[in-house]
């Protein structure tokens, strides 16, 4: 039987992550973005968070050469695994939070 990966064991492994608009990972799109990511070292679970009422899919990479190359051929913005929201709202985007609780300027 294969180990369910955990969110902490995605989020130590591929620590780049990339949230896109669901939309723009569905269908065709999420074939091609399949096929191109095969060689960026991309985590087979594909995490949904919601932010002011809109789906985005999260994207995890190893490195992050690979997450920018998604960036720049599919588009997207950095997702830190600290602005998820916990225990009922963990598919919650809190964009920004993290920066906020260590005193950084947005």
């Amino acid at each position: 039987m294969a180990k369910r990966l955990t969110q902490t064991t995605i989020d130590r492994g591929w620590p780049y992550q990339v949230a896109i608009l669901a939309v723009h990972s569905e269908g065709s799109l999420a074939d091609e973005q399949a096929l191109y990511c095969n060689r960026l070292l991309r985590c087979s679970m594909i995490n949904s968070i919601t932010f002011e009422g809109q789906t985005y899919k999260v994207n995890c990479f190893a490195t992050r050469a690979g997450a920018e190359a998604f960036i720049s051929k599919f588009g997207g913005e950095w997702f830190d695994p600290r602005d998820r929201g916990r225990g009922v709202n963990a598919d919650m985007w809190l964009k920004g939070s993290s920066s906020r609780s260590r005193g950084e300027r947005p």
